[in-house]
């Protein structure tokens, strides 16, 4: 029987719901390949699969094509830690964060950065809740990330400012969707297509019922092309296979100033002498807060 090409929209619980060219499939993963796959490398939702359709409607997904991107964290779990690939093929990783209430957390936000920086996924960053703020009390949290190159997008789902635009980001891409509880996700959905963000909101609560609940993760189709994943327990995430001190090349106004060090090895610490990226923090050059987040997360306080 021909086998037929297909994307993951959702997985839960071992079934994989696997939208093909003759429709939506629940399937089941061969047990050869999920061995082949092994723990660290499990089928996730965005992969491009090819499915052994059933008559019964059903399919069995016989192989995994390979994957232009990967989200991935390090899951700490009783049997120790593993690489968890949270989204295959994402094109880019949408960071939502309000300009108030709650008042943003800028720290996540360069935790996140550094994570697309690693792994190679374009970011977009949507300040959210503008209504609430001056447009200048928004530039003060956030113009600074637009002056390292990230692009950022001021929107409010409640007057509609930006939304156009967030739309034509969206617009034939497969893009994860994280940021902070109260952050606006789903109105912003709402905003985008009514009945995207009701959906992404029906599955992200049926997923925080009860402390043993089975996580899911759901991709949602958009009306005007593309897919917004759905990613909760992302809050958690931590770096996979990342060393403290490869941590400045992940933070654009750092990694050009580290050859000018003393010593190879410079830490950044305040302490460190004949470092360049202190001389830069103390010009004024690089902003405090992200110097300070920088060595939270080479310390692992974050």
């Amino acid at each position: 029987m021909t086998l037929l090409r297909g994307t993951v929209l959702r997985s839960q619980s071992g079934f994989y719901t696997v939208q093909t060219d003759e429709g939506v499939r629940v399937c089941r993963i061969r047990g050869s390949l999920k061995r082949k796959l092994g723990r660290n490398d499990q089928i996730t939702v965005g992969d491009r699969v090819q499915v052994l359709p059933l008559s019964d409607g059903t399919g069995v997904i016989q192989d995994l094509e390979p994957r232009s991107s990967a989200l991935v964290r390090l899951e700490p779990t009783p049997r120790g830690e593993f690489r968890q690939v949270l989204l295959a093929n994402a094109d880019q990783i949408v960071l939502v964060f309000s300009c108030a209430q709650p008042a943003p957390r800028l720290g996540m936000l360069d935790r996140f950065l550094v994570i697309c920086e690693k792994q190679g996924i374009p970011p977009l960053i949507v300040a959210n809740k503008i209504d609430l703020v001056s447009r200048q009390q928004a530039e003060e949290y956030f113009a600074l990330y637009a002056k390292l190159g990230y692009p950022v997008l001021y929107t409010s789902a409640k007057t509609g400012h930006g939304i156009c635009e967030l739309r034509g980001q969206l617009k034939d891409r497969i893009s994860g969707l994280v940021g902070p509880s109260g952050a606006g996700k789903t109105s912003l959905l709402n905003a985008i297509q009514p009945e995207l963000g009701l959906a992404v909101g029906s599955v992200s609560s049926a997923t925080t019922k009860g402390r043993h609940t089975t996580v899911v993760r759901s991709m949602f189709p958009l009306t005007c092309g593309g897919y917004v994943a759905d990613l909760p327990g992302l809050r958690a995430l931590a770096l996979w296979d990342t060393q403290p001190e490869e941590l400045d090349g992940y933070f654009p106004e750092l990694r050009h100033l580290v050859s000018q060090c003393q010593f190879s090895d410079c830490s950044h610490n305040p302490d460190e002498p004949g470092c360049a990226v202190r001389a830069a923090v103390a010009e004024g050059k690089i902003d405090l807060r992200r110097y300070e987040s920088y060595l939270r997360l080479r310390t692992g306080e974050d």
